[in-house]
Protein backbone atom coordinates (compact mmCIF):
# COMPACT_ATOMS: atom_id res chain seq x y z
CA UNK A 1 0.00 0.00 0.00
CA UNK A 2 1.09 3.95 -0.96
CA UNK A 3 0.18 4.55 2.98
CA UNK A 4 2.77 2.47 3.95
CA UNK A 5 5.74 3.07 1.77
CA UNK A 6 8.78 4.56 2.98
CA UNK A 7 8.48 7.51 0.49
CA UNK A 8 4.95 8.43 2.72
CA UNK A 9 6.99 7.79 5.87
CA UNK A 10 9.81 10.37 4.82
CA UNK A 11 6.68 12.60 3.65
CA UNK A 12 5.63 12.71 6.91
CA UNK A 13 8.44 13.00 8.84
CA UNK A 14 8.77 16.38 6.15
CA UNK A 15 5.44 17.41 7.44
CA UNK A 16 5.67 17.17 10.91
CA UNK A 17 9.52 18.72 10.54
CA UNK A 18 8.17 22.13 9.08
CA UNK A 19 5.64 22.51 11.54
CA UNK A 20 8.59 21.70 14.28
CA UNK A 21 11.52 24.10 12.38
CA UNK A 22 8.95 27.31 13.21
CA UNK A 23 8.40 26.73 16.70
CA UNK A 24 5.10 25.68 16.18
CA UNK A 25 2.98 22.27 16.85
CA UNK A 26 -0.07 21.35 14.95
CA UNK A 27 -3.16 22.70 17.13
CA UNK A 28 -6.43 21.73 14.90
CA UNK A 29 -7.09 18.99 17.41
CA UNK A 30 -7.29 21.21 20.15
CA UNK A 31 -10.47 21.23 22.23
CA UNK A 32 -11.33 25.49 22.64
CA UNK A 33 -14.38 26.44 24.34
CA UNK A 34 -16.90 28.47 22.22
CA UNK A 35 -16.19 26.77 18.70
CA UNK A 36 -18.15 27.82 15.94
CA UNK A 37 -19.49 25.12 13.63
CA UNK A 38 -21.71 26.03 11.01
CA UNK A 39 -22.74 24.30 7.83
CA UNK A 40 -21.49 24.83 4.56
CA UNK A 41 -24.51 26.33 3.31
CA UNK A 42 -24.53 28.85 6.50
CA UNK A 43 -21.27 29.98 5.84
CA UNK A 44 -22.14 30.69 2.13
CA UNK A 45 -25.22 32.77 3.67
CA UNK A 46 -23.08 34.50 6.15
CA UNK A 47 -20.39 35.40 3.81
CA UNK A 48 -19.40 37.20 0.03
CA UNK A 49 -17.88 34.92 -2.25
CA UNK A 50 -14.78 35.72 -2.13
CA UNK A 51 -14.62 35.76 1.65
CA UNK A 52 -16.33 32.06 1.43
CA UNK A 53 -14.05 30.44 -0.97
CA UNK A 54 -11.06 32.19 0.79
CA UNK A 55 -12.01 31.28 4.68
CA UNK A 56 -14.04 28.43 4.25
CA UNK A 57 -12.43 26.78 0.62
CA UNK A 58 -8.92 27.53 1.50
CA UNK A 59 -8.65 30.04 -1.64
CA UNK A 60 -6.37 33.13 -1.61
CA UNK A 61 -7.20 36.50 -2.75
CA UNK A 62 -4.71 37.95 -5.37
CA UNK A 63 -1.85 39.58 -4.13
CA UNK A 64 -2.32 43.19 -3.53
CA UNK A 65 -5.70 43.40 -3.60
CA UNK A 66 -6.86 43.56 -0.24
CA UNK A 67 -8.32 46.92 0.99
CA UNK A 68 -6.33 45.84 4.70
CA UNK A 69 -2.89 45.51 2.92
CA UNK A 70 -2.18 49.49 3.06
CA UNK A 71 -3.97 49.91 6.21
CA UNK A 72 -2.10 51.86 9.17
CA UNK A 73 -4.79 52.85 11.48
CA UNK A 74 -4.04 51.61 15.32
CA UNK A 75 -7.06 48.51 16.48
CA UNK A 76 -8.08 45.13 16.20
CA UNK A 77 -8.02 42.76 13.39
CA UNK A 78 -10.60 39.86 13.63
CA UNK A 79 -11.90 36.82 11.63
CA UNK A 80 -14.62 37.95 8.77
CA UNK A 81 -16.43 34.74 9.74
CA UNK A 82 -16.59 34.84 13.62
CA UNK A 83 -15.46 38.05 15.01
CA UNK A 84 -12.69 36.27 16.71
CA UNK A 85 -9.80 39.17 17.53
CA UNK A 86 -6.50 37.83 15.94
CA UNK A 87 -3.81 40.36 15.74
CA UNK A 88 -3.00 43.78 16.98
CA UNK A 89 -1.83 46.34 14.47
CA UNK A 90 1.28 46.62 16.19
CA UNK A 91 1.90 43.15 14.93
CA UNK A 92 1.33 44.43 11.38
CA UNK A 93 4.30 45.26 9.39
CA UNK A 94 5.61 45.25 5.79
CA UNK A 95 6.52 42.46 4.36
CA UNK A 96 6.37 43.44 0.52
CA UNK A 97 3.97 40.00 -0.34
CA UNK A 98 1.34 41.53 -1.16
CA UNK A 99 -0.89 40.75 1.71
CA UNK A 100 -1.02 41.64 5.26
CA UNK A 101 1.69 40.74 7.87
CA UNK A 102 1.96 40.15 11.20
CA UNK A 103 4.75 39.27 13.08
CA UNK A 104 2.63 37.58 16.48
CA UNK A 105 -0.79 36.83 16.85
CA UNK A 106 -3.52 37.37 19.73
CA UNK A 107 -4.21 34.95 22.55
CA UNK A 108 -7.18 33.06 22.73
CA UNK A 109 -9.61 35.14 25.23
CA UNK A 110 -11.19 31.92 26.60
CA UNK A 111 -7.74 29.57 26.78
CA UNK A 112 -4.96 32.13 27.56
CA UNK A 113 -2.11 29.94 26.99
CA UNK A 114 -3.11 28.96 22.73
CA UNK A 115 -3.00 31.56 20.42
CA UNK A 116 -5.80 32.95 18.63
CA UNK A 117 -5.02 30.83 15.88
CA UNK A 118 -4.55 26.72 15.05
CA UNK A 119 -1.63 25.90 12.81
CA UNK A 120 -1.96 22.75 10.39
CA UNK A 121 0.24 21.68 7.83
CA UNK A 122 -0.53 22.06 4.09
CA UNK A 123 0.77 20.41 0.99
CA UNK A 124 -0.93 21.85 -1.19
CA UNK A 125 0.30 22.82 -4.40
CA UNK A 126 3.40 21.53 -4.02
CA UNK A 127 4.46 23.18 -1.58
CA UNK A 128 4.97 22.51 2.43
CA UNK A 129 3.55 25.21 4.34
CA UNK A 130 2.55 26.28 7.93
CA UNK A 131 -1.43 27.01 7.69
CA UNK A 132 -2.85 29.48 10.20
CA UNK A 133 -6.76 28.86 10.79
CA UNK A 134 -8.81 30.79 13.04
CA UNK A 135 -8.62 28.95 16.53
CA UNK A 136 -12.87 29.60 16.94
CA UNK A 137 -13.99 28.66 13.85
CA UNK A 138 -11.01 27.23 11.54
CA UNK A 139 -11.20 29.71 8.76
CA UNK A 140 -8.47 29.28 6.23
CA UNK A 141 -6.32 32.59 7.40
CA UNK A 142 -2.80 32.22 5.54
CA UNK A 143 0.09 31.01 6.10
CA UNK A 144 3.07 31.77 8.44
CA UNK A 145 6.59 31.20 7.60
CA UNK A 146 10.16 31.83 10.00
CA UNK A 147 11.27 35.02 7.73
CA UNK A 148 9.70 37.95 9.46
CA UNK A 149 11.33 41.01 11.47
CA UNK A 150 12.07 40.19 15.73
CA UNK A 151 11.31 39.82 18.04
CA UNK A 152 9.52 36.60 16.56
CA UNK A 153 11.02 36.20 12.91
CA UNK A 154 7.41 34.76 11.87
CA UNK A 155 5.79 36.55 9.28
CA UNK A 156 1.82 35.28 9.10
CA UNK A 157 1.02 36.42 5.55
CA UNK A 158 -2.83 36.39 5.99
CA UNK A 159 -5.64 37.30 3.18
CA UNK A 160 -7.13 40.79 3.84
CA UNK A 161 -10.69 39.23 2.72
CA UNK A 162 -10.42 36.99 5.75
CA UNK A 163 -10.34 39.66 8.41
CA UNK A 164 -12.42 42.58 9.63
CA UNK A 165 -10.45 45.85 11.50
CA UNK A 166 -11.58 47.61 14.12
CA UNK A 167 -9.82 50.94 15.05
CA UNK A 168 -8.75 51.52 18.38
CA UNK A 169 -11.33 54.26 19.80
CA UNK A 170 -9.09 55.52 22.12
CA UNK A 171 -6.39 56.17 19.77
CA UNK A 172 -3.79 54.13 21.69
CA UNK A 173 -2.90 50.71 20.73
CA UNK A 174 -2.76 48.13 23.02
CA UNK A 175 0.20 45.85 23.67
CA UNK A 176 -0.29 42.30 23.27
CA UNK A 177 -0.62 41.61 27.24
CA UNK A 178 -3.14 44.21 27.66
CA UNK A 179 -5.50 41.88 25.85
Amino acid sequence: MLKDSPICSLMRTILLASILCLGLSDTTGTARPGKIQLSDEEWQAKLTRQEYIVCRKHGTETAWSGELLENKAKGIYSCTCCGTALFNSSFKFDSGSGWPSFFDVLKDKDVSELPAVDFKTDTSHGMVRTEVLCGKCDAHLGHVFDDGPQPTGLRYCINGVCLKFKPDAKGGDKKKTDL
